[in-house]
């Protein structure tokens, strides 16, 4: 029986110091394999951009107020409408001429209609084109004449907010693109129009507002919106790009990594100029040709092994010094 048992365990020895054996092995072996993936450079369009957020809100906005007190009797235009100047927006009837009305109205149908055609309504009129934003009254409200009956604006824009660190990238003509929160489907391109001249603290930091112009008004769009916006301050086409991952620091030098020999690990590194970049590529501006193969490192997950430390996940003692 004991002479069994020392079997046993002798088998059990054996086949963990070949399973030890073939593993270590396999972990030398795979050291060895190829660890990067070769790619070669691409020629395509790549920008600078400036990001940033802003809101739609009306180059000029303009209330309507009307010239007399008293009660409203028609609303002629809803909200959206684009109007020209000297559009009627809305008839009131002063408050001499309301009570008036009310008082012939009781006098019968004749007499109103007599006096209706005599004291004649007052109009409120568009001073300018534009578009009906707003409608505050409706009909039979009285109203005096510091309330608001409509706003109107001439054009909707987005006032973009750019802090002093990005600032002194922009410039006026520069194109833009504007999406809205509300609507991440629908890009619409743009311009920038105006710089304002003064800041405003924002967190701590000096904003300045950026007029961008859209080239067209989609439906949608609504006063106070919340946007975003991304200018663009340089762009090129056709350029030499790789990877954002591809291109390394090293020694204070911009390197890519390269085949230097027949062997997986015979690689060097070669140094690069580079241009602009984006979030996925960056621009070579030398160094490298259309047809150079770049080595980009493989970042699939490996636990780690003797050389490569101790496993992340488990608990570090902790040491001193």
């Amino acid at each position: 029986m004991v002479s069994r048992n020392k079997l046993v365990w002798g088998v059990v020895v054996l086949v963990a110091v070949i399973g030890g054996g073939v593993l270590f092995f396999l972990n030398q072996n795979s050291s060895t394999r190829k660890r990067f993936e070769e790619i070669r450079p691409s020629r395509g369009n790549i920008s600078s951009t400036v990001s940033t957020t802003g809101a739609v809100e009306p180059q000029t906005r303009v209330k309507i107020q009307s010239s007399v007190g008293g009660r409203v009797e028609e609303i002629l235009v809803e909200e959206g409408r684009l109007v020209k100047k000297g559009t009627v927006l809305a008839m009131l009837s002063s408050t001499e001429r309301a009570a008036l009305l009310d008082a012939a109205k009781l006098q019968g149908t004749s007499e109103q209609a007599y006096w209706n055609n005599v004291y004649k309504k007052t109009a409120v009129i568009a001073p300018m084109d534009g578009q009906v934003i707003v409608r505050s009254v409706d009909p039979g409200q009285t109203v005096t004449t510091s309330d608001s009956l409509f706003v109107l604006s001439d054009l909707l824009l987005i006032k973009a907010y750019v802090d002093e660190t990005d600032i002194g990238r922009v410039k006026v003509g520069q194109r833009a693109v504007i999406g809205l929160d509300a609507y991440p489907e629908i890009r619409v391109n743009g311009v920038v129009g105006h710089i304002y001249y003064e800041s405003h603290l924002q967190n701590n930091v000096n904003i300045y507002n950026v007029d961008v112009v859209p080239d067209r008004i989609p439906e949608v769009f609504r006063s106070g919106m919340s946007a975003n916006v991304k200018v663009i301050v340089q762009e090129k086409n056709n350029a030499l790009l790789l990877p954002v991952a591809a291109v390394q620091s090293r020694n204070g030098k911009t390197v890519v990594l390269q085949r230097s020999g027949s062997k997986p690990e015979d690689v060097r590194y070669t140094a690069v100029q580079t241009g602009m970049q984006d979030e996925s590529h960056i621009e070579i501006l030398d160094g490298l040709s259309d047809n150079s193969v770049v080595l980009l490192p493989d970042t699939s997950f490996a636990l780690p092994g003797k050389s490569g430390g101790s496993n992340p996940f488990m608990p570090q003692r902790s040491r001193t010094r």
